[in-house]
């Protein structure tokens, strides 16, 4: 049976076995389990009852991360897009004033599209019409993105003031000595190669909190899942229809479209999965899976999914195939009962792998030409706006618009593919209707 499983996930073509995997699908999800509280306190805003909201999210993340497993073979973990539930909650529902029923009709006609485009591989051909420099750039961004959440949730760097907008944070306060202790240990067990050693920080950290009751023990272990009954199709497609709405769901589409592509590809780069042109071979699986995820995801009462940037997490534990994925959506499965043990892991421990795995994914920018301005610049903006706007699209959709600019500016549009001038209208048209501060 093993041998058979080994073999359906290609473990031989990828040097890698059950137990790396085993221990990168569990990295994985425990880096994103924030997802089960921080999803549906976000959408609550939206008038989407909590309790079953979180039930919605964990089978939605389950559903995506199966079909990512077997469909793709990918080690992608699939789940609801955060900077998308914000957009829905705070945006088209309490600003525009719309339904949540609305804003989901949107969300599953932006699935729909999604599943048609990839079908007919107009999304694998835009993917595959991105310079080698902005993939480049679009590992870097991610990881240095994940590096400032990271540093963010464990309070090493905090907000500051007018004029100097974040900080060092109080390095006294015990749960910051506990994430740069954390933080310490995970980088020694890195560098002397012990398989896990995220995980174990994670773990170890976590303890520690329990032990010094920085982190309080829950209440109970084990509990019932919500009834998901009160958002279960609930669309509304008729709001949906109405002409006045059909920017956002074209706001929806680009903002889930460039999210993906973007995290695709960084995450592939990262894994060594791309091929000897930069390309991820067969990325309509990968893209087929998020599609068909944001389909059914607004029918179980949530927002867009999408493959999760936290995946290098385990990718850096050496997860490689789908099974690592599937070992990440039974985790999620077990969440539907065990919800109050994996959430109760902190900010300050999970945050320490995030911070870690900026390190590792800054490695592509050594690809980058950097005597040549017409590759540097757009990769530039790519990255530190990715960064410093905390918003990977921004950063995306700038690269896509400065790259065409920087070619027509120096007489060089020949080494452009046209796939490249609908990416960047895409991201015009992103900005008009989509970019929030």
């Amino acid at each position: 049976m093993k041998s058979r499983i080994a073999a359906y996930f290609q473990f031989h073509r990828y040097g890698t076995n059950y137990r790396r995997e085993i221990v990168a699908g569990l990295t994985t999800f425990l880096t994103m389990a924030y997802i089960i509280i921080v999803n549906p306190a976000i959408l609550e805003n939206a008038g989407i009852p909590r309790g079953p909201s979180v039930t919605a999210t964990i089978l939605a993340a389950v559903f995506g991360t199966v079909l990512m497993a077997f469909f793709a073979n990918r080690p992608f973990a699939i789940a609801p897009y955060m900077s998308e539930n914000a957009f829905i909650a705070f945006v088209v529902v309490k600003v525009m004033g719309y339904s949540w029923q609305t804003a989901l009709a949107a969300v599953f006609f932006a699935g729909i599209a999604f599943t048609l485009l990839t079908l007919f591989k107009v999304r694998s051909w835009l993917a595959e019409s991105i310079p080698l420099s902005l993939k480049c750039a679009f590992a870097t961004g991610i990881g240095l993105f994940l590096t400032f959440i990271g540093l963010n949730e464990t309070g090493i760097v905090v907000l500051g003031v007018a004029g100097a907008p974040v900080k060092l944070g109080n390095l006294s306060h015990p749960s910051v000595l506990l994430a740069v202790g954390g933080l310490l240990f995970t980088v020694v067990l890195m560098s002397r190669r012990v398989l896990g050693a995220m995980m174990i920080g994670i773990v170890v950290t976590t303890a520690a909190s329990i032990a010094l009751k920085v982190t309080p023990l829950p209440e109970a272990f084990f509990s019932l899942p919500p009834d998901i009954s009160p958002i279960l199709f609930k669309l509304d497609f008729k709001g949906a229809l109405q002409p006045s709405f059909f920017p956002i769901i074209l706001t929806i589409f680009i903002m889930a479209f460039l999210d993906t592509v973007g995290t695709l590809l960084g995450l592939s780069m990262r894994a060594d999965l791309l091929d000897e042109h930069g390309n991820l071979p067969e990325i309509e699986k990968p893209m087929l899976a998020d599609a068909l995820a944001t389909v059914v995801a607004p029918l179980l009462g949530t927002t867009t999914t999408g493959a999760y940037i936290e995946s290098a997490a385990g990718i850096e534990e050496g997860g490689r195939t789908g099974f690592s994925a599937l070992v990440t959506a039974l985790f999620f499965l077990l969440a539907l009962f065990l919800a109050p043990l994996f959430t109760i892991v902190p900010p300050h421990a999970y945050g320490i792998a995030l911070i870690v795995i900026g390190s590792f994914m800054i490695a592509p920018l050594s690809k980058i030409d950097f005597d040549d301005l017409t590759e540097l610049i757009p990769a530039f903006l790519t990255v530190v706006l990715m960064i410093f706007t905390y918003n990977i699209g921004v950063g995306m959709t700038a690269g896509f618009i400065a790259y065409p600019l920087m070619k027509a500016s120096t007489g060089r549009l020949g080494e452009m593919k046209n796939g490249m001038w609908v990416l960047a209208l895409l991201s015009l048209s992103y900005f008009v209707f989509g970019a929030k501060g």
